[in-house]
């Protein structure tokens, strides 16, 4: 019996070892997802760019581009959730996975329960995110030299538009939707990963740097997003 939340669900499953893609593509069909395979970097960034995908799970040990380049890149055009799989041990690659704008990431090798309760964690949330998105109606902030579209998950710097990642276009948002209100690292990181992430508060100062890579005219000495030390961050 499948799970409502992600029957129906189009995952594209990304891995050079074809024995892990046929598990994951059987077990995740059970749950009548719709799964599509690549097992190369080059390949699924082709697949990424002409489908419309609901997941993808991306290996990062691939043929042709790592599956890191293969985010990255994706993230210039998408913002479809992405958890990436990793060898046991690879602690820089998690943080860095995280600093490539995947969402998530699981190392292997993995429980096929946990890769779903993952799939469903990630998919919940980001169908929760788009009804929050139809309530808002079209908020559109402006504050300094930031415009916010709120619906349209825009940002605009100077009238120049910034790609954010998904997380990190939902920090600035929580930030800035609540200015002057300092939120811990613990705290941001359950607001904005969810209760039940497993990393850890790192993932929220990596995305908080990169986020003042892109919007602060000087990151070291930010006009937006601003430190209290010791306790956390806050938008003024």
């Amino acid at each position: 019996m499948g799970d409502s939340k992600v029957m129906g669900k189009k995952v594209l499953v990304v891995d050079d070892e074809k024995l892990i893609v046929k598990g994951l593509r059987f077990s995740l069909e059970q749950d009548d997802m719709e799964v599509e395979c690549a097992y190369d970097g080059e390949e699924a960034l082709e697949m990424a760019k002409s489908k419309k995908y609901d997941l993808i799970l991306l290996d990062i040990m691939l043929p042709k581009l790592t599956g890191l380049e293969v985010c990255q890149q994706i993230r210039e055009f998408s913002d479809v959730p992405v958890i990436m799989l990793t060898a046991k041990g690879e602690d820089m690659d998690k943080i860095l996975g995280l600093e490539y704008g995947a969402d998530d990431y699981i190392t292997k090798p993995f429980n096929i329960l946990e890769v779903k309760a993952r799939i469903k964690a990630i998919i919940r949330r980001t169908g929760a995110k788009t009804k929050e998105a139809v309530d808002k109606k079209t908020q559109i902030i402006e504050t300094g030299d930031l415009r916010l579209d709120c619906e349209g998950r825009r940002l605009h710097v100077n009238g120049k538009e910034v790609n954010l990642t998904a997380k990190e276009f939902d920090v600035l948002e929580l930030l800035v939707l609540n200015p002057n209100k300092v939120y811990g690292r613990d705290n941001l990181l359950k607001l904005v990963w969810g209760e039940d992430y497993p990393g850890d508060v790192r993932t929220v100062d990596v995305h908080i740097r990169r986020l003042r890579e892109k919007i602060e005219p000087n990151p070291s000495e930010p006009r937006y997003v601003h430190t209290k030390w010791g306790v956390g961050y806050y938008y003024k």
